[in-house]
């Protein structure tokens, strides 16, 4: 049942208190607004749609992000990246509470950040965080409140990257991806002074991007117990869609796998995602690279599968791609762009058996010619540092 009591002048308390219900309470300034929310309230609660909305009016956005950092976020894949974006929330919105937390505060966080310069897809990424930021706290901390996020208009996707490797930047970018003795220095310093990326896993790295579309985490993550040379493939037990595949590999890229050495810790490439991202600033400004992601590089392998898988469920099964829509930009665009070089064989010996001629190959890869492409090139399919590539 309700209750009304006056305080003192100006102050009226309003309760009610229901069986098996919580007990509200709530300060009026007057008994006829007390008397209409108390018995909003006894109706809510006895028909049975009460929303409880008294630790949405308590918590603070801040308070949800630490404690949803420290249950869910902080044990993704994409912890780092994730605790960034949710850093800027704690920054900018973290002294609201969920309860103020409207959506006209959401679209105008919305609209400065694409006036700061960020892209369309990294605001949406963004907003898909805060969204399973305030869902947790509805679903597992019980809190009833209204998902703005989730419901504020996303600004509208600009068009996807299509950069590929033009003709002669692969053959520039593996040359800057190479350690070799530079010129000059003194005659004391003669062949110490080095140019080029020192760290050895780089080169190859970029070339098993190329042959297999694999995502840099894929690769980053992948044991030699998962490995099968033999057999000529790789399989990922942790993708980014969360399923696993295997992936085949070309006689490149066993002929890449071959040549390194293996590490104590049982991974194929035994550096970090930040070694990589400061070694490939670098190999791209040596080479003269504008507007070239690492990421580029799935889209440049993809291009190339699509030649030769054309069919598009073929086609994901490899590459790991869950939405068959990027997967069709890939091959449409693969069919506008061929590539303009092939890696000759060596001594004309099958593409599936390079044995320790194509070893050799790696290790010492013929000279390219102004266009970037291998002398004895037919102009069919794509060179990979100067190893046949043609399956």
């Amino acid at each position: 049942m309700a209750s009304i009591r006056e305080l003192q002048p100006g102050k009226v308390l309003a309760r009610v208190r229901i069986k098996g219900r919580p007990e509200l309470s709530k300060v009026f300034p007057d008994a006829r607004k007390a008397a209409a929310w108390a018995a909003a309230q006894e109706h809510s609660l006895r028909a049975g749609d009460f929303r409880d909305a008294r630790k949405a009016h308590r918590l603070l956005v801040r308070d949800l992000i630490d404690e949803y950092t420290s249950a869910i976020a902080s044990r993704l894949r994409s912890a780092d990246t994730t605790a960034l974006r949710l850093a800027r929330f704690r920054r900018d919105l973290g002294a609201y509470t969920l309860e103020t937390l409207t959506r006209a505060r959401i679209a105008e966080w919305r609209d400065a950040r694409l006036a700061e310069g960020a892209a369309a897809a990294t605001v949406t990424r963004e907003l898909g965080i805060l969204s399973s930021a305030i869902s947790y706290a509805r679903k597992d901390l019980g809190i009833e409140v209204e998902n703005a996020a989730g419901l504020v208009r996303r600004p509208p996707a600009t068009r996807g990257r299509d950069r590929r490797l033009e003709a002669g930047e692969e053959a520039r970018l593996l040359e800057a991806l190479g350690d070799r003795a530079g010129t000059g220095q003194g005659a004391k310093r003669s062949g110490a002074y080095r140019v080029g990326t020192r760290n050895p896993w780089m080169r190859p790295l970029v070339q098993l991007a190329i042959e297999t579309a694999m995502r840099q985490g894929e690769l980053l993550a992948l044991r030699w117990e998962n490995v099968d040379l033999t057999a000529q493939t790789a399989h990922l037990e942790d993708t980014k869609n969360g399923e696993a595949r295997t992936v085949p590999l070309s006689s490149c890229a066993v002929a890449v796998l071959e040549a390194l050495p293996r590490s104590m810790d049982g991974r194929v490439f035994p550096i970090t995602s930040q070694a990589v991202k400061l070694a490939w600033k670098r190999a791209t400004k040596r080479a003269g690279l504008e507007d070239l992601h690492f990421h580029d590089l799935r889209h440049e392998a993809t291009s190339r599968l699509a030649e030769k898988l054309p069919n598009l469920i073929e086609l994901a099964a490899v590459t790991g791609h869950k939405d068959l829509r990027m997967l069709k930009g890939n091959s449409d665009f693969a069919l506008r762009s061929k590539c303009h070089c092939r890696c000759p064989s060596v001594d004309d010996a099958p593409a599936d058996d390079l044995g320790d001629r194509g070893r050799r190959w790696f290790r010492d890869p013929p000279q390219s010619d102004a266009s970037g492409c291998v002398p004895g090139g037919d102009g069919q399919g794509g060179a990979v540092g100067g190893i046949v590539c043609g399956d």
